[in-house]
């Protein structure tokens, strides 16, 4: 990832410090050899996976399933959170998006303890060297009051 990725992944991490201060957070966190951008190790333990502009989302998915499916002890949630890179002009989402929902969904029941739920967020992420969009801040602090949302509902 990119500066503006390392960026939004940072604010992501302080926003939901502030909203779940039981959790430790990090960026970049292993699992494995497998990082996760923002973490929140704390019950639950939570992983974020912030997909910006990558090719196959979906393998981001099978690889935190296949690390959690051996170490996941206690109740863990995984957060895919895509970028707009993400959405169609025409309306609805890429083939890539639903392919790694599908991927997640499907995994996420035969994983016990582990839940899975895929979110937008609203950036759309330049190419390399282009301007930041404006309102992305604004976009990262409304992603993570609804993934505290989504942690208080299962807690």
């Amino acid at each position: 990832m990119g500066e503006f990725a390392d960026d939004v992944a940072d604010r992501l991490r302080d926003a939901l410090a502030e909203r779940l201060p039981g959790n430790e957070w990090t960026t970049e966190r292993y699992l494995g050899r497998t990082p996760v951008d923002v973490a929140g190790a704390g019950t639950p333990e939570l992983f974020v996976e912030l997909e910006w502009r990558r090719a196959d989302p979906a393998n981001n998915t099978v690889k935190l399933f296949r690390h959690l499916a051996d170490d996941a002890d206690g109740p863990v949630h995984v957060v895919q959170l895509f970028s707009g890179y993400y959405e169609l002009r025409s309306s609805g989402v890429s083939s890539k998006r639903i392919n790694a929902e599908f991927v997640g969904d499907r995994v996420a029941t035969t994983v016990e303890a582990v839940d899975y739920t895929p979110l937008a967020l609203d950036v759309d992420p330049p190419k390399r060297g282009g301007e930041r969009p404006d309102g992305w801040t604004a976009a990262v602090e409304d992603a993570a009051d609804r993934i505290e949302r989504l942690v208080r509902a299962d807690g």
